[in-house]
């Protein structure tokens, strides 16, 4: 079993945890640690022999256009992030068609590939935004992984399929959830991320079991560059439970990840996308 493995590429000061004590017009001030952190992370994958998807943001992108060509180059996908971090349910259609619009440009100007894929910031489409997905169609995306079929303080869509589906009856276009597992009735995040940093790595072993062995279904899973760098600035005016959610283990993720892509088949989301496009399709037909 291929699972999707995914990198949302974003710098410490991006995060949704610092935004309420972070300006954006005070991001270009700020230490950059994205590059190195990427290239360390690319490296991994090498040595690992594994492909990925990064989504990366614009405003990323526009700084590092080097290294989405590095993304491209090494076997990779590309994919959208959207612009600035900015979450989906805090606009309207025409804000979100702009922003993902102006970061597509970018992404496929630097990387000189095409992007097709897209991951909401913070997993942020969920049941307020139901043009989301008519946006994305109609822009030529043709697979979203933007849902966390769950609960959650900062974001969530807990009615939402587990697994990929279509969002609308008139488009191809695929939406590929973040992966949760079943324990006693109820779903749990398993898809990586804080989750990941903070829990055991018993935990995600046996989750992606679960998944794809009991449950026949690949899993996907996602971290961020700044996941891996302990030596990251800290932001002390931030809430204690965004510091203790940001912080907590930086120093081990990198094993963590090690071990994970060593213990698990992974590939492109892309390529994850068009299996499950075929697997819908059969079941229609079924």
């Amino acid at each position: 079993m291929v699972n999707g493995l995914s990198v949302d590429v974003e710098d410490w000061f991006q995060v949704g945890a610092f935004e309420s004590v972070i300006e954006r017009d005070d991001w270009p001030s700020l230490v950059d640690r994205v590059e190195r952190n990427m290239h360390a992370i690319l490296d991994m994958f090498d040595e690992a022999g594994v492909s990925a998807t990064f989504f990366a943001l614009g405003w990323v992108a526009e700084r590092h256009g080097g290294m989405m060509r590095e993304i491209v180059n090494r076997g990779h996908e590309l994919a959208s992030h959207g612009w600035d971090h900015g979450r989906v349910f805090r606009m309207d259609r025409a804000s979100f068609g702009a922003d993902i619009e102006r970061a597509r440009k970018v992404l496929e100007d630097t990387s000189g590939s095409r992007v097709r894929g897209y991951r909401a910031p913070s997993f942020s489409i969920d049941v307020r935004t139901p043009w989301a997905f008519q946006e994305l169609a109609e822009q030529g995306y043709t697979y979203s992984s933007s849902v966390a079929p769950v609960a959650h303080d900062h974001y969530g869509w807990a009615e939402a399929p587990r697994f990929a589906f279509r969002p609308l009856p008139w488009s191809d276009l695929i939406e590929i959830p973040v992966t949760t597992a079943m324990f006693a009735g109820r779903r749990l995040a398993a898809g990586g991320g804080g989750f990941f940093r903070v829990i055991p790595y018993a935990f995600s072993r046996w989750a992606i079991r679960q998944v794809n062995r009991h449950e026949g279904r690949p899993a996907v899973f996602y971290f961020h560059p700044w996941e891996i760098d302990p030596g990251q600035p800290r932001v002390a005016g931030a809430p204690l439970k965004s510091r203790l959610r940001h912080y907590t283990n930086l120093d081990r993720m990198s094993g963590k990840l090690r071990q994970l892509v060593g213990e698990f088949a992974w590939g492109r989301m892309d390529l994850l996308a068009h299996r499950e496009a075929a697997r819908l399709d059969a079941e229609t037909v079924a």
